[in-house]
Order: C-alpha cells, then structure tokens, then sequence
C-alpha cells in the first residue's frame, strides 16, 4: 500500500523556549523563523525534545495554533500529540487536525506500559478517529516499552499510520523495520542513526542536533538523498562528537544550553529537569568549537 509522505530529509523537533516559567513566544518565532530559513523540511512541535511532558492543554493548543501562524507553510508542521492516555491523546490529536497541520507524532504509551493489546487498541482508536497521518513513536529509554512487531504488523496496514520515528539503539531492529517498505516509512529518532537510517530506505530524521545546525542537518539529509552517499557519512561522523554531548544529560537541557549560549534563548526548563552540569557545558562547547573549526 502506498502511503502518503509527510515529509522528505530533516525536521527539527523543536525546543520549548521558557521565560519566567511561561513559553517565550518571542524566542520561539526567532527559532521558527531560523529553521524555515535554514531549509528544514518539516518542524516538530510539542514533543519530547519541547518539553510537552509539563505543558498544560491550554499551554499545547497556545503553542500549536502560534506556530501553525508564524510557519506559514514555509515547512512541512507535525504536532507531538502522544500521551499515556488514549482519551487525552485522541483529544490533542483532534485539535491539531482542526488545526490544520500536516501530521501528528503519537509517542507508544509511557509508564503504564500496556499490552500487546492495549497499545494496538490505543492507536487505532486514534488513527480511525482522524486523518490525519501518524507517525508512531519508538523510544524505550523514555517510555519502557519497546513497541513490538506484533503490534506493527497490525498498524502497518492502517492506511494514516505511514511512519515511525525510530528511538532504539538497535541496528537490527531497524533492518527489521526496514521490510515494511512504503507500509510503514522510517525516521530516525536518534541523530547518531540519520546515516543508517537513510542508507535502509528511510525517508529523513527527526532531530535535535537541528536546533543548533539545521543547515548541517539538511546537507546530510540532502547529501545521500542527491546520491553523495560519502560525503553524507563524512558529515554524520563530524556530527557524532556534537551529538554525543547533547546527550549527556536528559534532552533538551543540554541543547537548550547549547542555544542559551548562542543568545536565542533563556537556559530555562520546567522541573524535574534541570541545567547541566558544568562538565556538560564544557563537552558542548568543546564540540561546537572542534566542530567550527573543522568545518
């Protein structure tokens, strides 16, 4: 079954700028406008790396009905609106559809750690109840559950579910991901996995390392895609000691540092995370600078 496409090569999974505990809405639309300008091809709002965990609802439709203004079509607009509830899940995902955005990003169920079953039932109660396209969203060392096979092979022949955002660490499990073909397309969810991914018939990634360098992003992405297969590796492997040290810590605090640094916005998070420790910044900046350098 052919699917529709969101999106092709690099979207950022957008930070959550703060300012004296309520979203800055003047940093966000200097970081919309940075990314649009940048090329990106889609941008991902209220997701893990914003931060949606601690946004309240009224704060979520706030940021999503904004951004959905300030992008203005210049990028491919998917919301983050997976919860561990299916009611409140579906509630988002209806918001985000009347809304208007092109797709919506459904984390598997966290801390409640459903079943086979439930976690099955949990997404086709929401995929039959919009269409908009879906992407699921795997990633363990969040959620404490690996989404399993069983339940791909069912959503997998459910026309809106096309993507998954791959957050494993594991090599076989996305070659394995890889047979579902144009039935269920791969993003890569960790950075350090765009190259593979890619070269496994993946469509893009959906990035943190984005928020600092878009550019750099979108040339890997467009590297392999224009058949420059080399020079897409060597620009992956100049990114690894950047990426290494924005996963330090707990995302976003140390990209958030990363862009405090860059003067585009407030080193704020909401509890329980917290700014990194100082050892952290130095491993950023020491990245950045070799990066810089190198460059």
């Amino acid at each position: 079954m052919k699917k529709k496409t969101i999106f092709c090569g690099a979207a950022t999974a957008l930070v959550t700028p703060m300012r004296d505990g309520k979203i800055d809405y003047a940093s966000l639309g200097n970081l919309i406008d940075m990314q649009a300008e940048a090329g990106v091809s889609a941008l991902v709002i209220g997701g893990t790396t914003g931060e949606a965990a601690t946004l309240s609802d009224s704060e979520r439709y706030e940021m999503y009905t904004y951004s959905k203004a300030k992008l203005a079509g210049r990028a491919k607009l998917i919301f983050g609106t997976g919860t561990n509830d299916t009611r409140v899940a579906l509630k988002h995902t209806k918001f985000a559809e009347k809304l208007g955005c092109d797709g919506a990003l459904l984390v598997t169920p966290y801390y409640n750690k459903g079943t086979e079953d439930g976690i099955t039932r949990h997404y086709l109660t929401i995929a039959e109840s919009t269409s908009l396209p879906l992407i699921l969203y795997n990633v363990p060392g969040r959620t404490g559950v690996n989404l399993g096979f069983g339940v791909l092979d069912r959503l997998a022949r459910e026309e809106n579910i096309v993507a998954i955002k791959e957050a494993s660490d594991s090599l076989d499990r996305l070659v394995r991901l890889s047979c579902y073909g144009d039935e269920l397309r791969i993003y890569a969810g960790n950075d350090s996995q765009i190259y593979p991914t890619l070269s496994l018939g993946g469509l893009g990634v959906i990035s943190v390392v984005s928020n600092l360098l878009p550019e750099r992003v979108c040339g890997l992405c467009k590297k392999y895609f224009d058949g420059q297969h080399s020079q897409s590796l060597k620009e992956q492997q100049a990114l690894l000691p950047l990426i290494r040290s924005l996963f330090l810590e707990t995302n976003p605090a140390p990209v958030k540092f990363a862009l405090a640094e860059a003067g585009l916005l407030q080193d704020e998070l909401r509890l329980p995370l917290s700014r990194v420790r100082e050892s952290t910044k130095d491993a950023v900046r020491c990245a950045l600078a070799a990066l810089r350098q190198n460059s």
